[in-house]
């Protein structure tokens, strides 16, 4: 019996007879069918919203880039596995070499070499690191004097668009061993990498003329720039660290978190469930009887 004291077969024979309780029966059932397709949707999220587990893909847990090219510096990419250097020289690093006088001049990209799977988000108050290593032979020159001069220049591009530059003057041209560490603090052109679009990638430019003095008549004085990558063997540090964070933990410009209530999420759990919430009360104050009907039709 239901609460009304009818058994099954009398509460289907009311339904029958009884337009307006079968018009309430039907919204009963369409409400919740959405709530239990809605649920399905959250409870599968976990597989769905995150990217499959690729180490080549950015992550918080992987937020590690690195640096791959050819020995002749004609390709170079990027991605984060550490351990997939497939294409890469072999020997840690790319060069081109220059006659002796001849400007040192060098302009390449690494870019990345897959499209992201999901959109990289960044923490707001965090730092990218970038580090690369390079070994420089050249003359000097002054930038302000030449226009043809330019100490090593960096630049970070957000797809095709650069959101930091950097010059670093202190950096030698003795063919030495360089380490160059590039502090970048995130502001607002940073915080989202949308996918396909927005993947990262570093410009590196230099240009001075080659060294041509009394001393190249019984030495080498071939001009060399060399760039190492993330596979060599000479203790150089290549890799940028990017501050990811979770979609749910992101805040957009405005300031206005993705992951909070507005969007019906909850920080730091899986968004949609502050709507679940709504739509499941909505449909038990659909389903709960009418207590003003409490004796069947007479």
């Amino acid at each position: 019996m239901d609460s009304r004291g009818l058994t099954s077969e009398q509460e289907w024979r009311s339904l029958k007879h009884d337009p307006q309780e079968r018009e309430m029966m039907a919204n009963r059932l369409i409400v919740l069918s959405v709530v239990f397709f809605l649920l399905s949707s959250v409870m599968a999220a976990p597989a769905s919203a995150q990217a499959a587990d690729d180490p080549r893909q950015p992550s918080v847990d992987n937020p590690h880039m690195h640096y791959w090219g050819t020995s002749d510096l004609a390709s170079c990419w990027s991605h984060f596995d550490s351990n997939d250097s497939t294409g890469s020289s072999e020997t840690g690093y790319g060069a081109k070499t220059f006659n002796s006088g001849q400007q040192v001049d060098v302009s390449f990209n690494c870019r990345s070499q897959d499209n992201f799977k999901e959109n990289m988000y960044l923490d707001p108050n965090g730092t990218i690191l970038i580090e690369i290593g390079v070994k420089i032979y050249s003359a000097d020159c002054d930038p302000e004097q030449d226009s043809n001069c330019k100490d090593l220049t960096l630049s970070l591009y957000r797809g095709n668009i650069i959101v930091a530059t950097q010059v670093f003057p202190a950096v030698g041209n003795n063919y030495d061993e360089e380490q160059v560490r590039w502090e970048i603090p995130v502001d607002n052109n940073m915080t989202v990498w949308n996918k396909s679009q927005e993947e990262p990638a570093l410009q590196v430019e230099y240009s001075k003329p080659g060294v041509n003095d009394i001393t190249c008549i019984v030495l080498d004085c071939t001009g060399e720039f060399w760039f190492y990558y993330s596979n060599n063997e000479d203790g150089m540090d290549v890799e940028v660290n990017f501050p990811i964070i979770n979609m749910t933990e992101a805040v957009d410009p405005d300031g206005d978190e993705d992951g909070g209530d507005d969007d019906g999420g909850l920080p730091g759990g899986l968004p949609g469930f502050g709507i679940l919430a709504g739509l499941s009360a909505m449909a038990l104050a659909v389903i709960a009887p009418r207590r003003g009907r409490q004796t069947p039709p007479q």
